[in-house]
């Protein structure tokens, strides 16, 4: 049905195209071009030269403008040719679109004129035409990276990933809420907390007066300010960028990166937020899917093609997720025969090892690990008021290759509970604003948050979250 909308959509921009055709030069985007049902007039295109060759008197450039995997083909006369015109120079092309006569594509663009309108030294250029070049090589070059084909595709894959989400959520009766980036409470109380600082505040020793006369922080969640909407439009969702001061280098972090989280209104219901999560990972990713096929394709065939990710891929998503409470996640980890470097005990969080074993063990399937130790979590999770064990209302969703990728849970509504928790941990003061929530037309609720860069890792196979972001921040590197 996607691809159908989809063929719609691209026939009716061809049609305003061919209507435009019969104005001088209709400038066509790459991707149109090579989508055309048939040959056009007179038309334009722009972008970058990806490859120059010449054979039997013939020219052959390959450009490419970002808007699709492939590149269009234009055929021309030598005479064309100039010293400019090379490998990553940009050009405009101005010519016919005609029918190419070979398989690769419907079309090809026989080019009247080309202009060179930024050339390129192929010499100290960084990426070079022939050879894939590895993920790790390209981060070097913030500046640059995107015209990498593999960062090409990701970017593209990126943006219609956004756009699904955004269409889930919208579809389903969410409002879209943008909620801070400064904030000055801590969400998660991690402590891993970037502080803002004016450059006066920064030279000043003693006595120091704060922009907003209280610290102020880079979020680590939109969360709070999210229970704070729910409050009025029963079902909100927020998608932008956090923050966390973690000094790690390792494959799973980054000091800035983008979260999906969402709030619902009156649900008693773990379940239901469960469910969320799970349509929203199957319908973002069928879109993607449908949207991009070449572009997913390219990682699945060149990027993870040990890791079988297209096949897992397909196994996450016709398959029901996976549910275990914490408990038996911990019985299955201690019967587990491989030692793990940590030891599996109750009380103890789940370490990555952990995770990615209890996916293994379930059939490389999504699992729901729910309820767990109350001492584990922060103060704002329901108290499931389970006797001995004492547990929480929370859930995180592990995934194969990553293993958490969200977390979330029903949130404390009563006022007593939470009011004593906060007691207990110091924090009654300053969330008060928190407490009064829950005395003006409180209503039982839940909600989760996942993390966009590692959803881009599941469904791509990509071992670095580096990789899957247009700026990676981490530790000891903020690269332009």
């Amino acid at each position: 049905m996607l691809a159908a909308r989809g063929g719609r959509q691209a026939l009716r921009r061809w049609q305003a195209l061919r209507c435009c055709a019969s104005l001088p030069r209709a400038r066509l985007r790459v991707r149109e071009a090579l989508g055309a049902p048939e040959p056009a007039g007179e038309v334009k295109v722009q972008g970058w030269v990806r490859s120059v060759r010449s054979q039997k008197g013939v020219l052959f450039l390959h450009i490419n403008d970002g808007s699709s995997l492939e590149n269009l083909q234009v055929v021309a006369d030598p005479s064309l040719e100039n010293r400019d015109l090379t490998f990553g120079s940009a050009v405009e092309v101005q010519g016919k679109l005609v029918k190419s006569p070979h398989r690769m594509q419907n079309v090809e663009l026989k080019a009247e004129t080309i202009r060179v309108v930024g050339p390129c030294d192929t010499l100290s250029f960084p990426l070079k035409r022939k050879g894939r070049h590895p993920l790790d090589y390209v981060r070097q070059f913030p500046h640059l990276r995107c015209r990498n084909t593999t960062l090409g595709s990701l970017l593209r894959i990126r943006s219609e990933a956004t756009a699904a989400i955004h269409s889930f959520f919208q579809d389903n009766g969410y409002v879209h809420i943008h909620t801070p980036i400064i904030t000055s409470n801590d969400c998660e109380g991690a402590g891993e907390l970037f502080q803002i600082e004016t450059s006066n505040e920064a030279r000043e020793s003693a006595e120091k007066t704060h922009f907003f006369n209280v610290p102020a922080f880079l979020t680590v969640s939109g969360q709070l300010h999210l229970e704070v909407m729910a409050g009025a439009f029963t079902q909100v969702f927020t998608f932008g960028p956090t923050f966390r001061a973690e000094n790690s280098q390792s494959r799973r972090h980054l000091a800035e990166f983008y979260m999906v989280e969402a709030e619902l209104s009156f649900t008693e219901s773990l379940q239901d937020v469960m469910q969320v999560m799970e349509d929203l990972f199957k319908t973002a990713t069928n879109t993607v899917l449908s949207k991009c096929p070449h572009d997913v394709e390219l990682f699945h065939k060149y990027i993870a093609p040990a890791q079988k990710t297209k096949d897992r891929l397909e196994k996450m998503l016709k398959n029901k997720f996976v549910t275990i409470s914490y408990g038996e996640a911990m019985e299955i980890l201690k019967q587990a025969s491989p030692s793990f470097t940590f030891k599996p005990e109750w009380g103890c969080d789940l370490q990555t090892e952990h995770e990615k074993y209890l996916v293994k063990h379930c059939g490389e399937v999504p699992v729901f690990v729910f309820n767990y130790p109350y001492d584990l979590k922060p103060f704002y999770m329901r108290d499931n008021e389970d006797g001995a064990q004492h547990t929480v209302a929370a859930v995180d969703l592990l995934v194969p290759g990553i293993g958490e990728l969200c977390g979330g849970s029903l949130r404390e509504e009563r006022l007593p509970f939470l009011e004593s928790r906060l007691q207990r941990l110091g924090l009654k003061d300053a969330y008060q604003w928190y407490l009064d929530l829950r005395k003006f037309g409180s209503v039982p609720h839940g909600g989760f948050g996942m993390g966009f860069e590692r959803y881009l890792q599941c469904i791509l196979g990509v071992d670095n979250i580096k990789d899957v972001i247009p700026f990676p921040r981490f530790s000891h590197s903020c690269l332009l």
